[in-house]
Order: structure tokens, then sequence, then C-alpha cells
């Protein structure tokens, strides 16, 4: 589908039963599986003894019974991945797994470095050899090279070289650590079980699926580290202005997650409420595009009085997945996701809800599908202003060239859509639903970075 792509999940556990720890990082996998569906891996640790299971595809795909029950330990870490930085194939499927002089440690990384590049330049000289073109790899080798001292100096000295938006969950010899970048661009919570055990994960969804209490978000350039004392906070050491993706809230996150004490649902729902202040058209029903856009068609509805009803359906058995080779067999594609409701939509005006346009092509698909089933008119509202610039914390975005609404005017992507009317939230609109905090980061909006982004990119 035409969206931004979903960075990755990570998840992290601490449990003293051996059998137990892969089973729970599987089911969080599971929960957070829209976050990447390239591949996955879960990585256990046995007394210091680090065993990895990964592979191409779904969660559902890489693991069985056989292979679940192989990984005993009393700490395990999963990933799963949309690749942002590297290539797809085997090799870059996390966690990653590296051996020193130390013992062994193995990284899940959420995020993307800006100075990666510079950092991997600079080991490569001084001779170190990667095995993948991750530059989470290059965040273990600067791990392994800082440890003299100890993990938490090695932390430290690792976080004050790396730039970018990063979340990572760690296991070493006795520990399961979690790591969230200074500006708290990606999401990293806390959870803990009745039997006492910890969970680090990239989202809330995660921790309720293993009937985990959610305890609190990882403070922006926090480490946390936890072992059989129990956690152990190492609070920043250098102050980042919070700056959480916006497009956690408007897209990416699961509704039913709670990220730095929001929540993604009424986030969205806030957002269609206040979009329909912008909207100056008239119409007979509002409609979503599922599932992103339910929850701001139904804040939609509540506010204007315009009926909510369901008139795309999708088929939730192709996944994200899905291989689109040609232009043609993508515009099949469309079909085979979503299919108009012709009984609701002949002869009306409709409102669709969608939270966002990157190319355009996926919504020109879904007005020209929802105007054959008979709509009389089509007015496409968009739960976020237009996407005008690349991201390089973490999310895939096209280059600016491809992003429609950094090429066209708002009547020309209409026309272009062949829409009746084209309504964007406004800026002031989404700063609203923020409670007018500089907690986010808009950069893909606006253009405003927080971290310097090199020349390179």
């Amino acid at each position: 589908m035409d969206k931004l792509k979903e960075e990755c999940g990570v998840i992290g556990v601490y449990i003293n039963d051996e059998k137990l720890a892969s089973r729970l990082v599987y089911y969080g996998l599971y929960a957070l599986q829209h976050r990447g569906q390239e591949s996955a891996g879960i990585t256990i640790n046995h007394n210091g003894t680090l065993d990895s299971i990964k592979g191409m595809g779904l969660v559902s795909e890489v693991f069985d019974e056989d292979k679940l029950d192989s990984l005993k330990g009393n700490i395990a870490i999963g990933h799963v991945r949309y690749s942002t930085a590297g290539v797809k194939e085997l090799a870059n499927c996390q966690p990653v797994v590296a051996q020193y002089k130390h013992g062994a440690i193995a990284l899940a990384h959420n995020g993307n470095l800006t100075n990666g590049e510079g950092i991997r330049d600079m080991l490569e000289e001084e001779g170190a050899i990667f095995h993948t073109t991750l530059d989470s790899e290059s965040i273990l080798q600067l791990m392994a090279r800082q440890y003299r001292k100890g993990i938490e100096s090695a932390l430290k000295n690792t976080m004050s070289i790396i730039k970018g938006g990063y979340a990572l969950v760690i296991t070493t010899q006795n520990q399961l650590i979690g790591v969230r970048d200074p500006n708290g661009i990606r999401p990293l919570c806390i959870g803990q079980r009745a039997d006492g055990s910890y969970i680090i994960a990239s989202e809330s969804c995660a921790l309720d699926v293993i009937d985990a209490t959610f305890l609190r978000d990882v403070m922006p350039g926090e480490v946390v580290i936890i072992d059989e004392h129990g956690l152990k906070s190492i609070p920043p050491t250098h102050w980042g202005q919070k700056k959480l993706c916006i497009f956690e809230m408007i897209y990416l996150a699961r509704p039913d997650s709670v990220i730095d004490e929001v929540s993604v649902f009424e986030f969205r729902r806030k957002s269609g409420e206040l979009l329909a202040s912008e909207f100056k058209g008239s119409a007979d029903i509002v409609i979503p595009v599922p599932d992103s856009g339910i929850p701001g068609a139904i804040g939609f509805s509540s506010a204007s009085g315009i009926p909510y009803m369901e008139g795309l359906v999708k088929n939730r058995y192709v996944g994200r997945t899905f291989i689109q080779p040609t232009q043609e067999l993508r515009e099949i594609a469309v079909k085979l996701k979503l299919t108009p409701l012709r009984q609701t939509l002949k002869d009306k005006r409709v409102v669709i809800i969608d939270d966002s346009i990157v190319r355009g092509t996926t919504s020109k698909r879904i007005v020209e599908e929802v105007k054959k089933a008979g709509a009389r008119e089509v007015h496409l509202c968009i739960t976020s202003p237009p996407v005008k610039y690349c991201c390089y914390y973490g999310i895939d975005t096209p280059d600016r060239g491809s992003l429609i609404g950094a090429n066209k005017t708002v009547d020309e992507i209409c026309e272009y859509l062949g829409a009746d009317s084209l309504t964007y939230f406004s800026l002031e609109g989404l700063r609203a639903v923020c409670d007018n905090q500089s907690r986010f980061c808009r950069a893909c909006f606006n253009g405003n970075y927080p971290i310097e982004i090199p020349f390179s990119f």
C-alpha cells in the first residue's frame, strides 16, 4: 500500500522460567507484526550462551513449536523488521549477535543512525569486520570496544557517538537492557508480569498480549538494565528535547497502544474531530480507509453529525508483504485489499477518511473504485498535513521527488486523485491535537529536523 513504511519492532523478556521466555517474545512479536513483515528473529540467553532463530517472512512463518521449544533461557530478545538500512537478505535479520573478549552480546534495533555510514567507515578503517550491512552492527562494535570499564560505561560512550532515532533491546551475559535515543524519536516502554518478570517493548500492545502491566515509557536518553537484582535506571547524561515521531501516532503504532502517556486511538479520533471543522463541504456518509482511518472517521462523524458507515471492506488475508511486480498488478492488489460496498455507496456523497497520502497512487485508485461503486461525490479528508519531507530516523520514505505533497499543490493533488474535494489536516490542527506541545517530531511535514542530517543523505 502507498504508505510510509514501518520501521521495526523490538521486545525483550527477563523471566525465571527458562521455557517461557521465548514464548513470551514470540507472542509479543505477533503483537508487533505491524511494525515489520520482512523478517523475524529471537535470540535466547542461557547462562551467557546465546542461540538465535531468524528468518525471512512473518512471525508465523519463521517459528513453529519445535523451534520455540529449542530456545531455552531466562532472557530473550526479539525483532520484526522492515528494512530502512541494509539490504533485504537473511544475513540482515535481527537480533544481531557478536562474540567479543568478555563473552557474547545480542542487540535488536528499531530506528536509523544518521551518522551510521561515517561510524562504519571509521570502524572499518580500524580493522573491524562486518557480517551485515546494518547500522545496528556498528552499535555492537562500538559497545564491544568500549566495554573495558563495564556495560554502563560502554553504553554511555556509545550513545555519545551515535546519532539518530533508535530504540534498542540488548542482552549481555546476564542482563536485559533497554536504550532509547536522547530525543525519544522511537518509542520504548517497560512492563512487568505478575510473576515478577520484566518486559521491554516498542509498544504497550505487546505487553497486553502477554499479561504484563504497563509500568512506564523509557525516558529519552535513558538506559534501563534488568538482572537478578531487578531494574536499574541510568538517567540521560545529555539533555535532549523530546521529539517522538508524529507518525507513530498518525499511522505506525497500533491503535490500542499508549506511547509517552498518549493513547494512539484517542489521538487519531481527536484528529478526526478537529478535521471535521476544517472540512468545508457536505456529505451523506463518512467511511474510513481501514484500518488506520477508522478512529479518525469515528471522530469526524461524531463532530460533523455525518453518519459513519463501512464503505470499504478490507481483505485481512492479504498481508503487507504481498508482491506487486508491475503497475497493473499493483492496481489489482488494491482491489484485493479493499473492496467497495456498493449498497452503502450508491448515490451517496461520500467523505473518505485516510491517515496520509504519500505518492497518491493508492488514494487515486480508491477514489476511482468508490466512484465506480456509484458514489455521487467523493470528498477525501486526510488526518495529517501533506507529507513533504523525507524521514531519516527509521521510517522508509520515498525521495522528495516521489512525495506528491512536495511537488503539487492541494488543488493539483485533488485533480490528480479525481476527488471532488481534498482536505488535509492543518499543522495548526495537528498542534491542537498535540496540546500545542513541541514533544513530537513533525519534520516530514515542516522540514524542521531535531537532529542534523548529514549532507550525504
